[in-house]
């Protein structure tokens, strides 16, 4: 490996040589028996790091088409975006743009979501989703998850939707014991993979509510994802 300035920022991190070393392998086609034993070999770690049995997606996109893709496919009377940094402050942006009934949320950063603040909001019946940031990349600050998914229990027909790009797999996420909806993250981070890549899984719930939403186009189609997934392959080629 070439020596080079090593990275020491939030991310993309450092990537290993063995790392390296495997983009130097032949591609296979993304339609060939060799991607779907691939995608079913690795499902069942990509599960466990989730904390989910729901299939875990596979997106050639940054975790910000993700996000995106979230919000149209969930987003319908209202979503509630909870801010604390600029991350978490871009959601706001990314439902306006999306063309959703948003609100906002806001903390001074370097200060924490209150849960009990998420509750007074959700108790209005305005929404029926949230956006969390749980690990604040801009500012360090870890929202509090556990409260503030009980505070969602309390509110059956309310997504979740947890961006987890800086924490995931550096911090134990039980997606399917916390109740969350959408969990999605970024391969540049704990993962140690380069840029360009997203993960990504999709409670039932969330999938019934994608259903009746209209315009969520093709590439970002949790419905499409599903579908191929039962099949270990991707909607496009990955």
């Amino acid at each position: 490996m070439q020596t080079h300035d090593k990275l020491f920022i939030p991310g993309p991190v450092e990537v290993s040589e063995k790392t390296w070393a495997a983009f130097t392998l032949p591609l296979i086609g993304h339609r060939s028996e060799d991607f779907k034993n691939l995608y079913s070999a690795i499902h069942p770690g990509l599960q466990r790091l989730f904390g989910t049995k729901q299939p875990v997606f596979l997106s050639t996109s940054s975790a910000w088409g993700v996000m995106e893709a979230s919000i149209r496919n969930l987003g319908d009377r209202g979503v509630l975006c909870c801010m604390c940094g600029a991350f978490s402050d871009k959601w706001f942006d990314v439902a306006k743009r999306s063309g959703k009934n948003a609100e906002a949320l806001q903390v001074d950063w370097g200060k924490h979501i209150d849960p009990k603040a998420v509750d007074r909001q959700l108790a209005t019946g305005k929404f029926d989703t949230v956006t969390l940031t749980h690990s604040e990349t801009s500012t360090g600050v870890m929202n509090p998850l556990e409260e503030i998914c009980s505070v969602l229990a309390k509110y059956p027909n309310v997504a979740l939707i947890v961006d987890t790009v800086s924490s995931f797999s550096g911090v134990k996420i039980d997606m399917d014991a916390l109740g969350i909806d959408v969990m999605l993250t970024g391969a540049q981070k704990a993962l140690a993979l380069p840029p360009g890549f997203a993960l990504f899984a999709v409670s039932e719930k969330a999938f019934a509510r994608a259903e009746k939403i209209p315009n969520r186009g093709f590439y970002f189609d949790f419905l499409e994802f599903k579908k191929e997934q039962a099949q270990w392959m991707t909607p496009s080629t990955p």
